[in-house]
């Protein structure tokens, strides 16, 4: 969608809500000052309809603008998240990657041995999310 449709969609539904809330607020203080007849709260009802259609009409209007411009960085935001994503989850691979190196005397039994599996656990998980995370933006 060209800037200049944008634009003028934008300026289009920007009239139509403030006409809707014109007739609205029209239609209040008409109904304060006194009580519509039959015919008239007809006549009302099937403008504030008509009106909400017109509304309904931009706001799809001004949707697919929207989309239509924010497209091309739809492919960039989804690579550039998964790479932070990936980063954040290396990160408690570097955090227990120290204490995974200090217990690794205790693997078998000892007395940090459940340190040493509990580290290795955390390590092995946030390790294959950050490189399934990596892999995927460079598929994308």
């Amino acid at each position: 969608m060209k800037p200049h449709a944008i634009g003028r969609t934008l300026g289009i539904g920007l009239r139509v809500a403030g006409r809707i809330a014109g007739q609205r607020a029209a239609a209040h203080a008409q109904a304060a000052a006194s009580s519509p007849a039959p015919q008239q709260a007809v006549d009302t009802a099937v403008q504030s309809r008509a009106a909400g259609q017109a509304a309904g009409r931009a706001t799809k209007d001004v949707a697919r603008g929207v989309g239509g411009f924010l497209r091309p960085f739809r492919r960039v935001g989804g690579i550039l998240w998964l790479e932070v994503t990936g980063v954040f989850f290396f990160l408690p691979v570097v955090v227990f990657g120290p204490t995974l190196w200090r217990t690794r005397a205790s693997w078998a039994q000892g007395p940090d041995h459940r340190t040493f599996l509990v580290s290795a656990g955390v390590m092995v998980v946030f390790f294959y999310l950050s490189v399934s995370s990596f892999w995927r933006a460079r598929r994308k």
